[in-house]
Order: C-alpha cells, then structure tokens, then sequence
C-alpha cells in the first residue's frame, strides 16, 4: 500500500507493543502442517508469513499519523475491514481473521480456545510470480492480458459502492497535501521541479473542477481500491484479479474511479509500457460504453498526481530507512513524468479505414499510444461498437440483420458521438472502422472542423487474395466478417478516397512506419 498518500508527511512509526512472540510463533513451519521453511515478509504496517499454500498476515503495532495500529482491537478492527474489502471480489485469495490466542499452558495457538494476543488475517498463497509486477517485468503482459485487465478493473468499479463526496474538493485535498509533503523535500526533488508540478496541477485541477463535481454527483466517486498498482493484482486461471485494497484509512479508498485507475495506467507507464497502459484505458472505457468517457479531460491530473504521491514515497521511505538519496533518481522521474502528464498536446482526430481484413484494428492498437494526451488515443472500434449496441459480448458472432443500412448508420453515428465527446474532453481519438461510402467520410471531416481538432484519415489497401486469407484464419477477434463479406466489399465501390493510401499487404512493420511517418508520429514510442 505504498502509494495511498502514506502519511505525505515524514514521521517515524509509535511502537504499539512487542510482537515478537508472535512472529516467532507464526515462523514455526508446524502451525502450517508443512515441513517447510516460513518465508516472512515485512512492509511498513504489516508482517506476512508464507508457507506451503497458506499466508498468514497480521498488521504491525504502529502508529503514523496516517494509521494507527497500536492496540490489538485496532488491528483485530482493520483486518476485518481488509477481509471486507476484498473478500468479495477475491475469495480465491481471502478467507477469514482469527486470533493468535494464549492457551491455559502458557502456549500460543492459532484460533485457540484462550484469550487473543494477536489477530491473523488467513488466506491463500498465490505464486508470486502470478502478480502482474512479475508478469510485466518478464515482458509476458500481452495485449490480451492488458484488454482482460481494463475489463477488469470496470467490474470492480461497477461494484463498488458509490459516495457523495465531491470529486473536486478530494483532488484538491490532495494537491494541498502534496504541497505540505514536497516543502520538506525541495532539496530531493528540486524547487523548479515542485513549483512546476503544483502549478501544473491548479491549473488542470481548475480546468476539471466542474467535470469533477458533476461527476460525483452522477456516481463516478466510489469506495475504490485505492491502491491499485502492478503489484496488487494477480493473474488468476487466466483473469486479472485485484487484490490488498487501501483499508486503513477510508478517506484514501473514496475517489473518482478513474482516478483509482489512474494508478495503475501511471505505473504502467513509469514500467515502459505505454501500450498496455493505452489498451486499458480503452478496454476500460469500452466496459463502460461510453459513460466515463467526459472524464476524461480529469485524467491528466490523475495521471500526474498518482506520480507526484509516488515521488513522494520514495523520498519518505528513505526517510524512514535511514536511507537519505537512495531514491532521489527515482523520485525526479515520476515527478518528471507527472510534469510532462500535465502539458498533454491538443487533440487530433485520425481515421483508419479500409475494407475488412486489411489490418485497420492492429495498425490502430500500435498508433494509438504514440498520440494525444497520456496515455494516447481513445481507439473506437466500429466491431466493438456494434457488439456494444447489441449488448453482446465481443466475440459472440451477429446475425446479418444486425449489419443492415440502418444498423450500420446508427454504428457511424455512435462513433461519432464518443468521438466527439472525447475530443471536446481533449483527448485524442483514433476511429476504426470500414468507411467504404463517401457520406461516412465526409461526416468526419465535418466532426472535425465543427469541434475545432485537426484531422487525417488513412485507408489501406491489401491485395484482394491477402484480405481474403486473413479473414479466413482470423480467431478470437471481434470482427464478424468472413469471406463472403470480404467478396461483397470488394464489389462496393469506395469512390474517390481522398485519404493518403497506404499498401497494407506486406508485414505489418512495414504498414506501421509508412502510416506513422504520414502522421508524423514517432514510431519508436513503444
């Protein structure tokens, strides 16, 4: 939990009371039924003990001034509270406190018939190599993995419980308490570096203040995770399962969702994986059909405020281990990060279209992170966006009335509509879609000029016999179109498409850097 607020401010921990007997009880291998040794792991408010398939955690006897754990009933209080929390969307890894209790011998047991010493919160051990910290320092986190992880992350929101708090005076709360923390740190981290980041970060926050409020109103401030990093999410038969929700402190649980999802797109980014960060925003925003999407004009002061906490923690932490400059360098670079975050370009509007099989929505994956504000272009796609419409997953097949004229009019103009919606929130957007008739381009042109961004279109051209293969081996994609459909686009005449064409036969390389040097994008960004 290293990056809720922790305290901002640099304080030593209280001791609450020696603990010892109890750690050397729960290091005993027996207590597990293994014959193994107990590996134990310390972090600033808790002690895990793992051992064959079982992790037993207890919470530290400390006090800050941001938790306090000093007394048993306190402890015995948040464990609980960590168990309600995460149990019901992590059952798998949560199953229930028990005390550590001293028997009639003088003896400690677990879950004993005597008085309690101490309170465990019992669980199952997950191999660690499962967490996605893990999974992304292998360079295993596919986009596949990064897709099932914005899906995710929308669930958990969508069963959160919604607050009334006004979204607008949290983030202020917290700039203001990052402008306490970092006067202590100026030396670290640099005057010009602070002054820029909080300067930065009024001005985002009074461009979004509105937005803010009008969104807490209409139920976008949750009870969230809190702490929604890499390392507090696991890879479970396949799904992505967050887990160790922020529980000590309620003030740092209540936030805008995507402010909570800003964590995990910010660190992302400070790992190198501008793409997996791009395709859960989008992953994430198509879950939500489109109701989050004015919100995102806030991420960028999301974005820059997740980093600014996290410079502050590195400097804390060696505060705390009597570690002075270990983690300067670290710190500047999210503070860094954030002040890039926080001077986002203008939004542009860019259209990729060609007839199907001809690799739009791949080209469009790889585009979309090398444009627009952190983390890139809001990719719509017109497949997704149909399955959408029907309320079907987005690999279940659709039946060919569903690809009707008045289908497909009503497909454009939904993509229009979250286009333009994104766009006026100041975020780039990349659409994917056909556009084989003139009307639907020209509508694109007039979206543009009318929201004030400028636009370029790109259509691909494949070799007819190449289309036709690549529809033919396609798996697990949400594109209905097969052979047949790909024959009759081939009968339809595109008329005069004015867009910059690009050969799209060849590898997709190749595809890639001739697009991106028509757009002047940096190909290399990811």
């Amino acid at each position: 939990m290293d990056d809720a607020l922790n305290g901002l401010r640099d304080e030593q921990p209280q001791d609450g009371g020696s603990q010892d007997e109890v750690i050397r009880f729960l290091s005993n291998p027996a207590i597990y039924g293994e014959d193994g040794p107990v590996e134990r792991v310390e972090t600033h408010a808790a002690h895990v003990f793992l051992c064959g398939e079982t992790a037993l955690k207890i919470k530290r006897a400390v006090k800050y001034d941001y938790l306090d754990f000093s007394s048993l009933e306190q402890r015995q209080a948040m464990l609980h509270r960590e168990l309600e929390l995460n149990h019901p969307t992590a059952p798998m890894i949560y199953e229930d406190v028990v005390p550590v209790t001293r028997e009639a011998d003088g003896c400690l047991a677990l879950d004993g018939n005597g008085p309690p010493v101490e309170w465990v919160l019992r669980m199952w051990r997950f191999p660690a190599e499962m967490e996605f910290s893990a999974i992304a320092e292998r360079g295993e986190l596919t986009d596949v993995l990064a897709d099932r992880l914005g899906h995710a992350i929308a669930d958990y929101h969508a069963n959160s419980e919604p607050r009334e708090d006004d979204g607008a005076v949290l983030m202020a709360e917290i700039v203001e308490e990052l402008r306490l923390a970092f006067s202590e740190m100026e030396e670290e981290l640099g005057t010009e570096r602070i002054a820029g980041f909080l300067e930065g970060c009024e001005r985002q926050l009074a461009a979004v203040a509105e937005t803010l409020t009008a969104r807490s109103s209409a139920g976008h401030v949750r009870r969230c995770h809190g702490d929604l990093h890499l390392c507090n999410i696991v890879l479970v038969d396949g799904h992505p399962v967050p887990f160790d929700a922020l529980e000590f402190n309620e003030t740092f649980g209540i936030c805008d969702v995507l402010y909570d999802l800003a964590f995990l797109v910010m660190d992302l980014r400070h790992e190198g994986l501008g793409r997996a960060a791009n395709m859960v925003l989008n992953a994430y925003l198509y879950t939500e059909r489109g109701m989050e999407d004015p919100g995102v004009a806030a991420m960028p002061l999301f974005i820059a405020v997740r980093a600014g906490i996290r410079a502050m923690v590195e400097i804390h932490t060696d505060h705390a281990r009597s570690t002075p400059g270990r983690s300067v360098a670290e710190a500047r670079a999210y503070l860094d990060e954030a002040l890039e975050v926080l001077s986002p370009p203008a939004p542009r509007l860019i259209a990729i279209g060609g007839r199907s099989g001809s690799g739009k929505s791949t080209l469009s994956r790889s585009l979309a992170p090398l444009f627009g504000a952190a983390p890139g272009a809001v990719h719509i796609r017109s497949d997704l966006e149909r399955k959408a419409i029907f309320c079907v997953d987005p690999l279940t097949h659709l039946p060919p009335d569903s690809y009707s004229k008045v289908v497909n009019r009503h497909v454009h103009q939904r993509l229009r509509i979250r286009a333009e919606t994104i766009l006026a929130a100041g975020y780039s957007v990349l659409l994917d879609a056909v556009y084989l008739t003139g009307s639907e381009r020209v509508a694109l042109v007039e979206l543009a000029e009318r929201i004030g961004v400028p636009f370029d279109g790109i259509w691909l051209e494949v070799d007819p016999d190449r289309l036709l293969a690549r529809v033919a081996a396609r798996q697990d994609d949400a594109s209905d179109a097969d052979e047949t459909v790909v024959r009759q686009q081939l009968l339809n005449d595109a008329g005069e498409v004015e867009w910059p064409h690009v050969d799209a036969t060849g590898p997709r390389e190749q595809t890639f850097e001739q697009t991106c040097r028509i757009l002047g994008l940096n190909g290399g960004a990811t």
